[in-house]
């Protein structure tokens, strides 16, 4: 019998789980990637002896992961492991308080009490309320397609709609948090979770207050190895599988005829295909891949999410103060997220996050040193001067970390990388550098974002971060399994 043939563009999270998911159904799955590896913006490099993750560097909720294993009947153990983190992230505000973010709830709340006078009840009520929030609503809403009747028909619409209360969508975040609150602290630690999705708290819907749940309640974790560890496995898995990867093979063109996918044109020649799934941006999906300008245009419609610069610094000391995850918080959170999506400018006081994996692995970096992935959150790029910009941002991270840690950092940077909006637009093909393609900042945000699939072409579907759910590794996963999904689903329906 003759295997159904299926192209994917581009090797990221989804693109390769979906890529495995379809050799599971049988298909014929090539990958093409524009990159010499796989793995999307989920990579890693090593620099004088310091290793980085170059991308993502929270992981949560490995069952997505593990699930792709129990169905390929592999064990998980022998291509990947991973411990739980018992603090979430480490905060520091410029008046000197310090909070433990613990995944264990009781003890967070207790934190909070003693570090900042919050009601413990207060924090208590609102991670279960996350929980609700998820197992009512984002359950259904992040698992299916929102672009399907049957989705609509689905059991679980009818819980998740007495749960979704107006407020939800028409309340920002940042006033549901100031509600819940009433440390000024706790508030910026928890309207912080926009960011996750490259969102403003100001305007985002308090909806988002979902995300704590993930990441507090379900529990944070280390891949061992990095971050990389999951592309390796990812990858891994798919070889496996049977699934073919082109790198260093960009593709040109996908080829239509008569609302039909036919296949792809990688290097001038012509690749035949029945399927054909982009793991790519979906806005540069439509204007390079399918010549239509008018459908990337309204893509553009949508706000874009924020951007980032990254500095990869190795340091000469080690801060026994710090954790994995770290936060170190702008004074006024409200004009960062202004400066960020209504001047797109770079915050002269930006909130400057450190992830630190030699904290877990001391192998990370040589000994006595620690290996330093420093990100602030900035616009998208809309034609910046960004070497400037990254200059300006460098040292305000410089002044501020050596004013909240006592010690000259500059002094202690033995080397350093950086990654800006355009490198992260040249080097993953993420439209304007924007990391999670379009925002949350409307109300209807979820609804409005790409569908999987296409109508107007019969055979083409799209997964990653740029269409539904979402951006991150988790929705990224998710969207790979609703992909596989819809094209069994499709197949089924030709053959009947």
């Amino acid at each position: 019998m003759h295997k159904k043939k299926a192209i994917i563009i581009g090797s990221g999270m989804a693109g390769m789980a979906t890529a495995t998911r379809l050799a599971l159904n049988g298909y014929d799955v090539t990958v093409y990637e524009k990159n010499s590896g796989p793995g999307g913006k989920l990579t890693a490099f090593v620099k004088d002896n310091y290793r980085f993750d170059a991308g993502p560097s929270l992981f949560t909720q490995p069952e997505n992961i593990i699930e792709l294993f129990t169905l390929a009947n592999e064990p998980i153990e022998n291509y990947f492991s991973y411990k739980p983190v018992q603090i979430a992230c480490k905060y520091f505000f410029e008046n000197g308080k310090i909070i433990n973010a613990y995944t264990d709830a009781n003890l967070y709340a207790t934190e909070l009490k003693t570090q900042l006078g919050e009601n413990p009840e207060s924090v208590i009520g609102y991670l279960k309320n996350a929980e609700k929030l998820y197992e009512n609503i984002g359950i259904f809403f992040l698992n299916n397609s929102l672009h399907k009747a049957k989705t609509w028909l689905n059991k679980g619409l009818g819980k998740a709609l007495k749960t979704l209360k107006p407020g939800y969508l028409f309340t920002s975040l940042n006033r549901y948090n100031c509600k819940q609150f009433k440390a000024a602290e706790t508030v910026q630690i928890f309207n912080r979770f926009a960011t996750y999705n490259g969102s403003n708290p100001y305007k985002a819907p308090s909806m988002l207050s979902v995300i704590p749940h993930l990441e507090q309640n379900q529990g944070t974790f280390y891949p061992i190895g990095g971050m990389i560890s999951i592309t390796n496995a990812l990858y891994q898995l798919a070889v496996g599988k049977g699934v073919s990867f082109h790198f260093n093979s960009p593709v040109n063109k996908i080829v239509v005829e008569n609302g039909l996918v036919k296949g792809v044109i990688v290097a001038g020649k012509n690749i035949s295909a029945d399927t054909v799934i982009s793991n790519g941006d979906v806005y540069f999906t439509y204007k390079n891949l399918l010549s239509s300008s008018s459908k990337a245009d309204k893509i553009l419609k949508q706000e874009r999410s924020s951007s980032a610069v990254i500095f990869y610094w190795g340091i000469r000391k080690q801060f026994s103060q710090l954790h994995l995850y770290n936060i170190f918080f702008s004074n006024d959170y409200q004009r960062e997220f202004d400066a960020i999506f209504n001047t797109n400018e770079c915050y002269s006081d930006p909130t400057i996050y450190i992830n630190i994996t030699s904290k877990e692995e001391a192998s990370q970096a040589p000994e006595g040193k620690e290996n330093w992935f420093v990100m602030v959150n900035v616009p998208a790029n809309t034609g910046q001067d960004w070497q400037e910009r990254k200059a300006t941002i460098k040292n305000s991270v410089i002044t501020k970390l050596s004013r909240m840690l006592g010690e000259d950092i500059e002094a202690l940077i033995e080397t350093e990388e950086t990654l800006d909006p355009m490198l992260i637009e040249t080097q993953t093909a993420s439209f304007m550098g924007s990391l999670y393609g379009t925002s949350s900042n409307s109300k209807l945000a979820a609804f409005f974002r790409h569908a999987n699939f296409t109508s107007a072409i019969k055979g083409l579907y799209f997964c990653g971060g740029s269409v539904h759910p979402g951006g991150g590794i988790p929705l990224c996963l998710k969207s790979a399994k609703i992909v596989s999904e819809l094209i069994e689903a499709d197949d089924k329906k030709n053959r009947s």
